[in-house]
């Protein structure tokens, strides 16, 4: 098997474990505050890191990669996680996960900008197309304009891109994918758990068990056992290449939202989803010239 063709395997692995993000926060945030979903996961995630770290003796980040582990904590331990809470307080998260399918296209830009990544025209034409089927959905859901809930998603979207690119930095730099997200989420932990015990719910028996169950699958899966595949997907397949896998995530947070959230999913979104599953096939065919060094 090529390192292409693992980096796509392992990069759908870790979409179809954050495609139960936004289903998963939605069930969190009925009786959990955003706040409290956001640091709370980060720093169970965190421990867990850690205490992973500490037993394989794992050696501290050297100093020059401890700015770039702080940018990557921002991006995917505080920004992506916090809007899509947020967002998941006034959206149904099937709506939420359309909106995402912009998530590649911002990945692929930043990447060329800053990770060397050089996508051809008609990878770019698959993008954008993908990304505009998004857009034009969820203006037309939301009568042509862009709701409150929206603006969260895309700031999401944004964000995580950012964190991405910078996570598959690392990992090329010589870290496995497991460890960038470890350090991301230790060097997070100073903040995250003050936080956490600040904005914990006075009576935590009184929340809900499925409250519960969505805060520890965000927690655990989201926020740290999918970067395993994730950030190796990245590393192997190339940036630009696999942040297009992420195009399917739409498909599958919509069968997530059905089932665990009961939201009715219209004929538009599976249609939309088809549309960007297709374009994705295209985008992987299309060339992205890899700068070295």
């Amino acid at each position: 098997m090529s390192r292409e063709t693992s980096g796509l395997l392992l990069g759908f692995v870790g979409v179809c474990i954050f495609a139960g993000t936004l289903p998963f926060t939605h069930l969190a945030v009925e009786f959990l505050s955003p706040l409290f979903v956001t640091a709370g996961r980060a720093a169970v995630a965190g421990l867990l890191a850690g205490t992973t770290l500490l037993l394989l003796r794992k050696p501290w980040p050297e100093r020059r990669q401890v700015g770039t582990l702080a940018l990557v904590a921002l991006c995917l331990v505080g920004g992506f996680p916090g809007f899509t809470a947020l967002a998941m307080q006034s959206v149904p998260a099937s709506h939420g996960g359309v909106v995402l399918g912009i998530l590649p296209l911002a990945t692929s830009a930043i990447s060329a900008l800053i990770a060397g990544e050089r996508p051809s025209p008609a990878f770019w034409a698959a993008a954008v197309a993908g990304a505009a089927l998004v857009v034009g959905f969820t203006l037309y859901e939301g009568g042509g304009s862009l709701g409150k809930g929206d603006l969260y998603l895309l700031a999401a979207a944004l964000t995580s891109a950012l964190g991405y690119v910078l996570s598959g930095k690392l990992v090329r730099s010589g870290y496995a994918g497991w460890e960038v997200i470890s350090w991301v989420l230790v060097v997070a932990l100073p903040a995250t758990i003050p936080l956490a015990l600040w904005t914990m719910p006075a009576t935590p028996a009184a929340v809900p068990a499925w409250s519960w169950i969505g805060f520890a699958y965000v927690a655990l899966m989201s926020q740290y056992l999918g970067f395993f595949a994730w950030n190796a997907g990245l590393a192997l397949g190339g940036i630009a290449h696999v942040s297009q896998v992420q195009l399917l995530q739409t498909f599958i947070t919509l069968i997530f939202a059905a089932l665990l959230n009961r939201e009715p999913i219209e004929p538009t979104a599976w249609l939309v989803a088809t549309g960007v599953f297709v374009l994705v096939l295209m985008a992987q065919r299309a060339k992205v010239v890899r700068r070295k060094g």
